[in-house]
């Protein structure tokens, strides 16, 4: 059959960017925690399965429990119900699988977690443009997609190649967010551009998309990244991006 909804959910957001290091889970994360605090029935799936950062990212590391064998109940944090493959593996080990094991691993993730009624589900999605994206926009009724980038060129040619993926997988792209968009000096508060600036915005008005907002690189998102404790939960020009991220999103319906 076509592509199924996942009973209870409302909308299902998938995070993407065509290459790794460009903050994709650091936003997926935040905007997960920022949808919460706006009163959002928010889950989070970390489909990234080489790389899962949720647990690290979100202060997680326990295992899930399924009581009956079938049917797994999810866990929470800062208000977001949460599911990761990283959660299924111990933290120092590398998940060797072939294509159809971990298909089968994603369709369990959403098909058998207890999600319970959502607003927004949002998935981390692995970086590039594979296995994962294709069988999860091809069999599960995604609402539309966000797609990450830096303003490096480099970043904006893989955002391009995203795009077309999920336009060939006819998903609809939601938006562009421009992430490290200007860092941000823990001493003074300068801004440099490091990554330049200004670029996203540019790519998605060239792809006819909404540019969604940006969001700047600061000392405190790594320390929040690392320490469990995402940075939209502090205060500062970065928890400010992504509540506001947060509002336009709702006000767009998308979250």
């Amino acid at each position: 059959g076509g592509p199924a909804p996942v009973s209870g959910v409302d909308r299902i957001i998938a995070v993407g960017s065509g290459k790794g290091g460009v903050g994709k889970s650091t936003v997926s994360s935040n905007l997960a925690v920022a949808l919460a605090k706006q009163g959002r029935r928010v889950g989070l799936l970390d489909a990234d399965i080489y790389g899962p950062s949720q647990p690290q990212m979100m202060g997680v590391m326990k295992r899930p429990s399924s009581p009956d064998g079938k049917k797994i109940i999810p866990l929470h944090a800062h208000g977001v119900t949460l599911m990761s493959i990283g959660f299924m593996v111990e933290p120092e080990k590398a998940v060797v699988w072939r294509g159809p094991m971990l298909m089968g691993a994603l369709q369990q993730m959403l098909g058998q977690v207890e999600w319970g009624d959502l607003d927004v589900l949002i998935i981390d999605l692995p970086p590039g443009t594979g296995d994962v994206q294709l069988t999860l926009c091809q069999r599960t009724a995604v609402t539309g997609a966000i797609i990450v980038s830096t303003p490096q060129d480099v970043a904006l040619l893989d955002a391009r190649k995203a795009a077309d993926m999920f336009n060939t997988l006819k998903t609809p792209i939601l938006g562009l967010i421009e992430n490290m968009s200007t860092y941000i000096c823990p001493d003074c508060g300068h801004e440099a551009h490091l990554f330049g600036h200004g670029g996203v915005k540019a790519e998605a008005e060239k792809m006819g998309v909404p540019f969604l907002g940006e969001i700047p690189l600061s000392l405190d998102v790594r320390i929040a990244g690392d320490s469990g404790s995402p940075v939209v939960l502090s205060e500062g020009p970065v928890a400010d991006a992504y509540t506001a991220l947060a509002k336009r999103m709702i006000g767009g319906g998308m979250g």
